[in-house]
Formats: C-alpha cells, sequence, structure tokens
C-alpha cells in the first residue's frame, strides 16, 4: 500500500503534493479484522452452544425413554412419575427470572457454564439411588426358579408346600417390609431432575440472545434454526442409549445374569435405566468447558453497530419507540446511582414491573404466549408417554420402543425445524409470513394426528380382565372375575402378577389362576401342565398346557403398528416446520432491550404452566386405563401392570388433540391482529432485514399530544407494526 501511495504522490507532484491518509487504510483492516473476529467469535459460540443443547437433550430424553424403568423400579403410578417428571420445570422456575433479567447484565458464557456443572450433578444424583437401595424384585412363582423343590402351581392344601419352602417365603415377605422405605427412594430422581432443571436454565435465554445480538441480521433465523437442530439430535442419542441400557439387565454387575429368570420382553423386567444417567452426566460436564473461554461481548456486525435493534424489529416497533422514555430513562439513573448490592436489587424491583407492564401491552406477544403454553401442553404430555403408549398399544418392548423412537421419530422433528429455518431464510419470509407459517404447520399437523385413532390394537385376551374364563368380554368387577369354577380348588391371589400364555391363546394372571397342576422345566423354559382353566371352551384335553410369559397381540397389530410409525413421522415433521418461525416471530415482536426479559417469561410460563401440569394431569388420566395394578408387599397400590387399550388410546390421543386444537385458535388470534396493523401501504419487512419500500398510512391517532401518551399503555398505533 504504501508503495502504490508513493507512486500516486509522485504522480501529481507537478504541482501539488497531496498528502496521504493512510487512517483510512487502518480503518479499513481494523474493520475487516473485526468483522473475522466478529464471524469467528459467533460461529465459536454457535458450536458451543450447539454441544450444550445436544447434552441437556440428551439428557431429557433419556429421562423420557426410562418413564417405564423407573416406574417398574420403584412400583409408582404414572401420575407420580408425571411429577418426577415435572420437577424439571419446577428447577426451572426457581431461577428463571433472575437468569433472564440479570443474565443479560453479567458474563452470559460463563453463567451458562456454570449451569452445565449444575445439571451434570443433578443427573448424577438421579442415578444414586440404584446403588443405595436393594436388588430388583420381581414376582415369580417358585417353580419357574431355577430349585430342586418340585412345588404345584395350583395349591389345593398348603400340606402339599414343604415347610420350608413356606418358611422361605414367608421370610422374604418380612425382609421386603423391612426393605420397602427403599421404594420412596425416587425422592432422590425427583430431587436430581430438580436440579438438572435449575442447572439447565440460563442456557436457552441467554444463549438464544447473544446469538440474537452478535449474528449477521440475515443469518440469526439459521443459527437458530441449526442449534435447534442440533437439540433434536440429542434425543436421537438419548433414545437410542435408552434402548441399549433397557436390554441390560437393571443389576448388571451386581448379582448373576445366569439366575435372572425373566428376559427384557417380560413386562416386569427392568433395564439398567441408571447406566445411561451416568454417562449422560459427563457429557453434561465437557459440554461445559468451553464456555469458561468466550468473551463477555463480540463485536457487533458492521450493519448493526448503529442501531440498537434490526431493521426490521426498529420498523416493526417504530411506534412504540416513540413512547416517552422518561421512566425508563429514570430507572436507569436509579441504576447508575446505586452503588450497594441493596441498591441494585431495588433498581431491579423498579425496573421489574415496567418491564412485565411492557411485555403483556403487546398483544402479538401475549397471544402467542397463550397459544404456545397450550400447545406446549400437548406436546409434552404426548411425548413424556409416548414410549409407554407404544408398549402397552402395541405390546413392544421398551428397546424397541426407544429404538423406534430415537431412529425413526426424532430425526424427523430434526428436519422439521432445520426445514423450517430454511424456509425463512430462503425465501425470505416476514413475521407475518412466519405466524402463519406457524399456524399451518400446527393445523395440518393435528390434523394428522387425528388418524391415528383408526390405527390402534384391541385389548389383548387375558382371562379375568379383558375376557371371562368362558370365552365371553368381561362385564363385571376384575378383582370378582379373576377367579372361576375352573380355579376355585387352588389358593390362589388376585395380586400376583406372574403371567402365561396358554395354548389357546389367552393370558392368565398366574398359572395358579389357569389351574395348572403341574410344571417341567425351570427358568424361562417353564411349561405348565394340567391347566384346568386352558382351553375350557373346546378341545379342553388338548389345551391344557401353558408357557411363561404373555401372549403376543393378535395377528393384525404388527401391521398397524407400521401404519402408526409413519403417520407418526409425518406428523413430527409437520408439527416442527413450525418452531424456528415462531421463535423469529417471538423476537420480532418486542423491544431490544427486553429480549432476553420477554424470553425468560416466555420460558417460565412454559415450564409453569405446560411442563409442570402436563405429565402429572395426563399420567393421572392414563392411570384411569389401569386394568391390573401391582400391589406392594406390605400393602398399597404399585405399578400398573395392564391397560385398557382402547381407553388408553382415547385418553392418550384425544388429550393431546384437544389441547392441540384450542392451541390453534390462539394462533389465528395471533395472524388476525398482526393482519390488522398491517396493511398493503406499509412497508413489506422481511426476516433477514431486507425491505421493500412503499407508502405508509398516515393516521390521525399519531398526532397525539405527550400527556396522552404519558397515560395510555396501549392503542393500536402504539404496539409493533408491520
Amino acid at each position: 500500500m504504501e508503495i502504490s501511495s508513493k507512486e500516486n504522490t509522485h504522480f501529481f507532484s507537478n504541482t501539488t503534493i497531496l498528502p496521504v491518509d493512510r487512517s483510512s487504510f487502518k480503518s479499513e483492516s481494523s474493520a475487516s479484522k473485526e468483522k473475522q473476529s466478529c464471524c469467528g467469535g459467533i460461529k465459536v459460540f454457535l458450536g458451543a452452544l450447539s454441544f450444550v443443547y445436544f447434552a441437556k437433550a440428551l439428557s431429557g430424553s433419556y429421562l423420557k425413554s426410562t418413564i417405564t424403568q423407573i416406574e417398574r423400579r420403584f412400583d409408582i403410578p404414572s401420575s407420580l412419575v408425571g411429577v418426577i417428571d415435572g420437577s424439571f420445570e419446577i428447577g426451572n422456575l426457581l431461577i428463571i427470572i433472575l437468569v433472564s433479567y440479570f443474565g443479560a447484565k453479567l458474563h452470559r458464557p460463563r453463567i451458562i457454564g456454570a449451569g452445565c456443572l449444575i445439571m451434570s450433578a443433578g443427573t448424577f444424583l438421579i442415578a444414586m439411588p440404584q446403588f443405595f437401595m436393594g436388588r430388583y424384585r420381581y414376582e415369580r412363582f417358585p417353580s419357574t426358579i431355577n430349585s430342586t423343590v418340585s412345588i404345584s402351581p395350583c395349591l389345593q392344601d398348603k400340606s402339599q408346600t414343604p415347610l420350608s419352602a413356606l418358611e422361605k417365603s414367608q421370610a422374604k415377605i418380612n425382609a421386603g417390609c423391612e426393605k420397602e422405605a427403599g421404594s420412596s427412594m425416587w425422592i432422590y430422581v425427583l430431587l436430581g431432575n430438580l436440579l438438572r432443571g435449575i442447572g439447565e436454565t440460563p442456557i436457552q435465554p441467554l444463549g438464544i440472545t447473544y446469538i440474537d445480538d452478535y449474528a449477521v441480521e440475515e443469518n440469526a433465523a439459521l443459527y437458530i434454526g441449526c442449534v435447534q437442530t442440533v437439540a433434536i439430535i440429542g434425543p436421537i442419542f438419548g433414545f437410542l442409549l435408552g434402548s441399549l441400557c433397557a436390554k441390560l439387565y437393571v443389576d448388571i454387575g451386581f448379582v448373576d445374569l445366569d439366575s435372572v429368570t425373566i428376559t427384557h420382553k417380560d413386562v416386569q423386567w427392568v433395564g439398567a435405566w441408571w447406566l445411561g444417567y451416568l454417562i449422560a452426566g459427563v457429557i453434561s460436564i465437557l459440554a461445559g468447558i468451553p464456555f469458561w473461554f468466550l468473551p463477555k461481548h463480540l463485536p457487533k456486525p458492521e450493519g448493526r453497530k448503529d442501531s440498537s435493534s434490526s431493521s426490521e424489529q426498529s420498523k416493526f416497533i417504530t411506534e412504540d419507540n416513540k413512547e416517552p422514555h422518561k421512566p425508563y430513562q429514570q430507572q436507569v439513573k436509579i441504576a447508575e446511582m446505586a452503588k450497594g448490592k441493596s441498591l441494585e436489587f431495588l433498581s431491579w424491583l423498579v425496573n421489574f414491573l415496567p418491564s412485565l407492564k411492557n411485555l403483556f401491552g403487546n398483544p402479538v406477544y401475549l397471544l402467542y404466549l397463550c397459544a404456545s403454553i397450550i400447545q406446549f401442553n400437548s406436546l409434552i404430555g404426548m411425548v413424556t408417554y409416548k414410549p409407554k403408549y407404544i408398549e402397552q398399544q402395541y405390546g413392544q418392548t421398551s428397546s424397541k420402543t426407544n429404538f423406534v423412537i430415537g431412529l425413526i421419530n426424532i430425526p424427523a422433528v430434526a428436519f422439521g425445524i432445520f426445514s423450517g429455518g430454511l424456509i425463512m431464510k430462503k425465501f425470505r419470509i416476514d413475521v407475518l409470513g412466519a405466524a402463519k407459517l406457524s399456524l399451518g404447520s400446527s393445523f395440518f399437523g393435528y390434523l394428522l394426528l387425528l388418524s391415528l385413532f383408526a390405527m390402534g390394537c384391541e385389548n389383548s385376551d387375558v382371562a379375568g380382565l379383558t375376557v371371562s374364563y368362558h370365552g365371553t368380554k368381561r362385564t363385571t368387577d376384575y378383582e370378582q372375575a379373576l377367579f372361576s369354577e375352573c380355579n376355585s380348588g387352588c389358593l390362589c391371589s388376585k395380586d400376583d402378577w406372574d403371567p402365561i400364555c396358554g395354548e389357546d391363546g389367552v393370558t392368565y394372571i398366574s398359572a395358579c389362576l389357569a389351574g395348572c397342576q403341574a410344571s417341567n422345566g425351570s427358568g424361562k423354559n417353564t411349561v405348565f401342565f394340567n391347566c384346568s382353566c386352558v382351553g375350557t371352551l373346546e378341545l379342553p384335553s388338548r389345551r391344557s398346557s401353558a408357557v411363561v410369559g404373555p401372549c403376543q397381540k393378535g395377528n393384525e397389530c404388527p401391521k398397524k403398528f407400521l401404519y402408526f410409525l409413519v403417520i407418526s413421522v409425518v406428523t413430527s415433521y409437520t408439527l416442527s416446520v413450525g418452531g424456528t418461525p415462531g421463535y423469529i416471530l417471538l423476537l420480532r415482536c418486542i423491544k431490544p432491550h427486553l429480549k432476553s426479559f420477554a424470553l425468560g417469561i416466555y420460558t417460565l410460563a412454559i415450564r409453569v404452566l405446560a411442563g409442570i401440569p402436563a405429565p402429572v394431569y395426563f399420567g393421572v388420566a392414563i392411570d384411569t386405563t389401569c386394568l391390573k395394578w401391582a400391589s406392594k408387599r406390605c400393602g398399597g397400590r404399585g405399578a400398573c401392570r395392564l391397560y385398557d387399550s382402547s381407553a388408553l388410546r382415547y385418553v392418550y390421543l384425544g388429550l393431546t388433540l384437544v389441547l392441540g386444537m384450542v392451541s390453534i385458535f390462539f394462533s389465528v388470534a395471533v395472524l388476525w391482529v398482526l393482519r390488522k396493523r398491517s396493511s398493503p401501504q406499509d412497508e413489506t419487512l422481511s426476516a433477514n432485514g431486507e425491505r421493500s419500500t412503499c407508502g405508509t398510512k398516515s393516521r390521525k391517532d399519531n398526532f397525539v399530544s405527550s400527556d396522552h401518551l404519558i397515560q395510555t399503555t396501549y392503542w393500536p398505533e402504539k404496539e409493533t407494526r408491520l
């Protein structure tokens, strides 16, 4: 550059020597370096945030995959499992407002890093009960355990049972009562999930706003779409990890696996649910390390240095920015004068209520918040109990269910979210278009969900529960229907759950209730003979044997399961397309200095009004469809062993669909408000900041006195306009 400048100087030296302004070259060089630093910094943060999203999504999805395992291990109903699942949101609730409001003023990357450490500690705590409670005990008739003592399943007289065997059985019951307190260790799972929720709190509001502040405006939507896409990859590995652990016995490494008499296909099987939490905890620690080395601020892109908001956002809230800022300026002065912690907290209180009033005075934000709350109620409840639904409705194992969800369903969600961000960027969709895209994806997604009602399986034939011992449908109370003339001579308990499959294709709750008089073999290969209740309708002499384990569902069920998977994948993709447009709509309908606070309030509302109650009332509703409850050794109701398939289908899908349709009505209201505020003469604003200038309507309402502006909190022209 210096050589070329000297040549230029000599070229004009005949008359005048012109001075060379080297500052312009320096400014160009510094601007180029600053641009490279900005691009590099935001990409490093984007990669680190994506990995954190992956880690938190993996641990969260793994919890969903272990719902049935935890339910069986601690012998608790679905409603209580819902409380455990909702404790994550309670953890968010405890600090979300403080993190969202103060987080923007502090070192955001380091706050995220500290959150990762807390999240990993909670994940480790969830796995701790496995190391402190006794070994898992499942119900099995003595003849199916490897033993030299031969006992008839149908005990016509206690004298048939050796005294030592009875004493041994009674001793086990007494020991079980003494260790019954171990079942309360599910509280540690709840506390661990609560701590995990506290650690996850700063990731979303601080991470998303950090990207939106320092990314090039036209790339913001794509970056957010990338983060959310990586976040969906986490559940893929989470459910696959759940599938792997579900095949491993719960006490692997603690007991001899050859002594286990059940398989992973048995309804009493519990996998190594604790193992995945140890892996997820280590990943969370690794994910938090990069944030301790990232800067508090990044250089803003060249096009956004002189503006506090994006081009679209400044236009979107043009009228709102004209409101008097005297109260806010006074609050800033108070904050600047505050020297101690008490004055800072007082300043926060002074700022908090006006900011909250400003947010809820925005009808677009308020209506979108209501739509999101109801839709997340639908989605959270559906996702939480989807593994249980597949297991009970289609007779699939926990391992296969988690594998299918992780390998087929979750990628469709990831592709849908990424597609939404790509569509926003490629077609330069404005805020009004984002609202339309979000509404359309919800409408068609729930419309597809309606077809799943026809993809259910009928109840399995279980003697005394779904069918009588005479082959007719059950009409009486199940406890009374469990006993019949064929097993009247047996001393059976209605609380037992050790299902066997008769040659007649009917499942019997236990060999005793099937009236079996003899058995051959041991463990998993036990075969029962001379079962008086098996084959009572036809060919009784040839159909009197049974094998360990329940009978499989009907022949049509596997085919319906395939149809369910196809429709579920399409539905998941359709619903996910509206994810990124919804985020853009949320970010563009609020003032720049309230972005972190608005996202925090949004997250808080989702946690409190959707994340906490949805798993609980979905679990309560699902519990109403239970046909057979387990009984604890010392009395009390345990986990559900068998559900009414038809009732479960209508409750699970019906509740999901009703909530989804209500959310659509609020989405329509959002679109109506946005259309009301826009007109063909207004400027068309795109999500990437480009605009086509047109005439703007002038209204008499704009020419109002300043006194009226101070008194009025909302009017049609005040809020964001397109």
